[in-house]
């Protein structure tokens, strides 16, 4: 059985999903901004309310999502330390040979 990682496909997944989980982490000062820039509009907190309402709710959601996320993140990175060191490892062991042998017709 053959399989085929595309460890440059890996790469590139690893690094939007860290981009990801830091806008997750960003997004609670992301919606302080925004609250402040809501403010009292002719006197009244109704939409400002509103948005911390919506962010506290969001809150807890998004810190499941980013610890989801995040253990997503460590196991592609599992995935290509392991493969990266099978692929060094088996270059070794195929390379020996050849070193034995060109030893052996010196």
């Amino acid at each position: 059985m053959d399989f085929y990682i595309d460890l440059a496909q890996l790469n590139t997944v690893k690094d939007e999903l860290g981009k990801i989980t830091k806008e997750f982490e960003d997004a609670e000062n992301n919606a302080d901004d925004l609250e402040d820039a809501i403010g009292d509009p002719y006197g009244r907190n109704e939409l400002r309310e509103a948005a911390e309402d919506f962010e506290d709710r969001w809150n807890h959601k998004r810190d499941e999502l980013k610890d989801s996320l995040n253990d997503v993140l460590e196991h592609i990175k599992g995935v290509i330390e392991n493969v990266e060191k099978w692929d060094t490892d088996t270059a070794i062991q195929l390379s020996v040979p050849e070193v034995k042998a060109e030893k052996a017709g010196a």
